[in-house]
């Protein structure tokens, strides 16, 4: 088992930063991908970011240039550093944790945290 702990998220105005985080704990392998998936009302969930242990990171089109996913290997803790944001990047954001690399998320999920951008 996998357990995920987030913080950060909140209120901010357009065009602002929010920092999340996320650390994990427990069966963590030596090889493994973590990252954001987002999902806002009424929307399918869509992948935000991951990186790997090994450092290779995938983004969204919609926030590349303004997102920076950093951390995990040895230190299991992610980071997303969200500037310029959008309205549109209002949702709900889970951690997500996933033997192995690849950008299908794994079965670890985070308990999400809220971040909304007013316009």
């Amino acid at each position: 088992q996998v357990q995920l702990v987030e913080s950060g998220g909140g209120l901010v105005q357009t065009g602002g930063s929010l920092r999340l985080s996320c650390a994990a704990s427990g069966s963590i392998f030596v090889l493994d991908t973590m990252g954001w998936y987002r999902q806002a009302p009424g929307k399918q969930r869509e992948l935000v970011a991951v990186i790997t242990s090994g450092g290779v990171t995938t983004y969204a089109d919609s926030v590349k240039g303004r997102f920076t996913i950093s951390g995990g290997n040895t230190k299991n803790t992610v980071y997303l550093q969200m500037n310029s944001l959008k309205p549109e990047d209002t949702a709900v954001y889970h951690c997500n944790y996933r033997p192995g690399w690849g950008v299908t998320p794994g079965d670890y999920w985070g308990q999400g945290t809220q971040v909304s951008v007013s316009s």
